[in-house]
């Protein structure tokens, strides 16, 4: 049974005491009376003003409105230049690292370790009610959001049942709601770009990207012209440069002009379909980068320059040491939640603080800008997590979520690219929260996704996927996203709609040879264990399902795959073909049902045995001694 808000706050303050909540080190350092730095924690969120100017970021939250369990990564591994560096160092190794003690608050919020106890005393974290009531608080220590920025890094509008079924709208209102200021964008862009420039109208704040332009052809064209002219012209903020957006805002925050540059994922053209987005390129651009914040700095008389980013934190230390003048960069895209700033050196000799915010709404970076005679001397940074059962929800933000799940699922609803599947009849007439409450099964394990190889939740999919299609082998991306259960908890329709919703979930059944097989875990393993940052996706491995394989992530393209297995043992041979079933694919449109409604039905039918037989943890070779893994339940060489 979680601990009400008192009995909470009464630990917390006891960690506190023990120097262990963000903001307590210094004045414990400093001598401060351990009784008195209990007293004064007993508000758990007191963050002073440590600045003239405070900026405040969420990022990643894939449209969780409500309160949820997320367990963090006991597989995050690092290679070449990123071994064993922030973010890739997990369980009691990153508790060191951080100097936080082991079975702590702050050990649960930013570590795996004893997810499920820990999860039960503590209760759930985010929730855009909570999660307003904490910006709300953190605007007012810094003395009015006049004296505050408050960015979003995208995946706002994906990854939930209600973002889909009103294309991202709900989360636009909601990022309204709770003040967002600024925003850039991914998962944004899964949906088309008429609902983009749509949403974009609609949200209160700004959309920076200064690396998305514009296709030549579409310039030429009409079709372009008429979609922007249908939006009050958002879609073409610069047609000499063609710019589709806005590349950077200046802000007079307390007196002081503060930059801030937007950074889209640069891969979404890779990673997701380009159907959805015909008109417009991205990538890392990181030459125009640098002449902007050049031009910035000549011409805008700024104190300092930050960047919003989706790149992902290894790319972010990558692009921190490669361009010079941005003085910090708030990170996304890879749900790292790090609770202090990875200081880079720039070629020009100057230092770049990256962060990065987690995801789900679990956490609100919290920076401090110490700005004296319009320049910048130093940074104040904590990452707060956000536990929802101390801070009460906000009113209004309720209001809106209660009215949206009294919502009536209609004929308008658009679930699919296939037009025979827009609309699922059997829901029609019911209310968003009726169809999301459904409870399906209970959870006789954990159940999570987020790690480089496999996630319980994942064998969940994989196993509904063979069940659906009869394959021998099943595919599901490894994908970041997606909330957790905890075992003895009902799974309902709203969970699985958090690990599967997206705008292209359709499954599809197909055939590939052994070497096939081979050669697409060799390039998905590139995308991700490649030394070069800038080189890589910012995912996990596909999950796989009726299969096992053994993975070298530090050897070469071509060698780190080896030992490919049926479930029954049986050798996958190069030259024979294999059935195999997956969901969400980037350029062909999947025949079969989406995946939500199968993974629905899987439990449904599984519900009075819902234990996990067996959950395909790929063997690990040479990552012995990586930091970036821990309490690895397959095998280890």
């Amino acid at each position: 049974m979680s601990l009400n808000r008192r009995e909470f706050l009464h630990v917390m303050s006891m960690a506190a005491a023990a120097g262990m909540l963000p903001g307590t080190a210094s004045a414990m350092s400093g001598g401060a009376d351990k009784a008195a730095a209990a007293k004064a924690s007993a508000e758990i969120y007191n963050r002073p003003m440590k600045g003239k100017v405070r900026l405040l970021h969420i990022t990643d939250t894939h449209a969780q409105l409500k309160p949820i369990y997320f367990r963090e990564p006991n597989v995050n591994l690092g290679t070449g230049p990123a071994f064993g560096k922030l973010p890739h160092v997990v369980g009691h190794k990153l508790l060191k690292e951080l100097g936080i003690e082991e079975g702590s608050t702050l050990a649960h919020a930013f570590s795996y370790l004893n997810f499920q106890e820990a999860s039960e005393t503590y209760g759930k974290v985010g929730g855009f009610a909570h999660l307003k009531t904490l910006l709300d608080k953190l605007r007012d220590q810094a003395g009015g959001s006049q004296n505050t920025i408050t960015m979003d890094g995208g995946d706002l509008w994906h990854g939930s049942g209600t973002a889909l079924w009103t294309r991202g709208a709900d989360m636009v209102e909601a990022s309204n709601l709770i003040g967002v200021d600024i925003m850039t964008g991914h998962w944004e862009f899964t949906y088309t770009e008429a609902e983009v420039l749509k949403n974009l109208n609609n949200f209160k704040g700004e959309f920076l990207a200064q690396n998305i332009r514009v296709k030549e052809d579409s310039l030429f064209g009409d079709a372009y012209r008429e979609l922007v002219d249908a939006n009050n012209g958002m879609g073409l903020f610069n047609e000499d440069e063609a710019r589709p957006f806005k590349p950077y805002t200046v802000k007079v925050v307390n007196g002081e002009r503060i930059a801030v540059v937007g950074q889209a994922f640069p891969r979404t053209a890779n990673a997701n379909p380009q159907s959805n987005f015909p008109d417009w390129s991205f990538g890392l651009r990181e030459d125009a980068l640098q002449e902007l914040v050049d031009s910035i700095r000549e011409n805008e008389k700024v104190a300092a320059i930050v960047m919003i980013s989706h790149n992902g934190m290894d790319v972010d230390i990558k692009m921190a040491s490669r361009v010079s003048g941005i003085d910090a960069i708030f990170g996304g895209h890879t749900h790292d939640g790090i609770p202090k700033t990875t200081p880079v050196k720039t070629p020009e000799g100057g230092v770049c603080h990256v962060t990065n915010a987690g995801s789900n709404g679990k956490f609100v970076g919290c920076m401090d800008l110490d700005i004296q005679n319009g320049k910048l001397k130093g940074v104040d940074y904590s990452l707060l997590p956000v536990f929802s059962n101390v801070l009460a929800a906000d009113a209004g933000v309720q209001k809106f979520i209660d009215d949206l799940y009294n919502t009536k699922y209609d004929d308008k609803i658009v679930e699919s690219r296939r037009e025979d599947a827009f609309v699922n009849k059997e829901r029609l007439g019911k209310t968003y929260g009726e169809i999301l409450g459904e409870e399906l099964a209970v959870a006789e394990d954990t159940l999570y996704r987020r790690g480089n190889f496999m996630g319980t939740w994942d064998q969940i999919i994989v196993n509904a996927l063979r069940e659906e299609h009869d394959t021998q082998i099943a595919m599901s991306a490894g994908v970041r996203w997606g909330t957790s259960v905890l075992a003895g908890e009902t799974i309902t329709m709203e969970r699985v709609m958090d690990e599967t919703s997206m705008t292209y979930g359709e499954t599809y059944k197909s055939t590939v040879t052994g070497a096939q097989m081979k050669d697409i875990l060799e390039g998905i393993c590139e995308n991700l264990f490649q030394k070069d940052p800038y080189l890589q996706s910012g995912g996990d491995m596909v999950r796989l399902g009726g299969m096992d394989y053994a993975c070298e992530p530090n050897a070469t393209l071509g060698n780190r795959i080896s030992n490919m297995r049926l479930d029954d043992g049986t050798p996958l041979d190069p030259n024979k073909t294999y059935t195999v079933a997956g969901w969400a694919q980037v350029e062909s449109i999947g025949d079969g049902r989406l995946m939500w409604d199968v993974a629905a039905d899987y439990l449904r039918r599984h519900k009075g045995d819902m234990k996990l037989k067996k959950v395909n943890h790929p063997e690990l070779k040479g990552v012995k001694d990586n930091p970036g893994i821990e309490s690895y339940p397959g095998k280890l060489s």
